[in-house]
């Protein structure tokens, strides 16, 4: 699966930067609701997990809430997909 949003070159920019947890968090936020909701890429529930729950891991509570709300969508299945592609993500970065 590609990531296509606009916004992961900013994300991947800010934690080279070395930024905060809040602002590094309120992005990858973004990056979540982007596929959650289909906003300037392919809606993609997975995907949308994934970076709901890298925003969570970084400390936003509102991601975590989001992304309880995507996995009530998704398959056991899908679910583990989307957390090892986080955990996969975050080795990486």
């Amino acid at each position: 699966m590609t990531v296509s949003s606009n916004q992961l070159p900013e994300v991947e920019k800010l934690m080279v930067a070395g930024v905060s947890e809040s602002v590094l968090a309120k992005k990858l936020y973004e990056l979540g609701l982007d596929y959650a909701t289909g906003h300037g890429v392919e809606r993609n529930l997975v995907e949308a997990h994934k970076w709901l729950n890298l925003a969570s891991v970084h400390g936003s509570e509102a991601a975590a809430v989001d992304r309880d709300d995507v996995a009530q969508e998704l398959s056991r299945r899908d679910i583990r997909r989307a957390l090892k592609m986080a955990r996969e993500w975050n080795a990486t970065h």
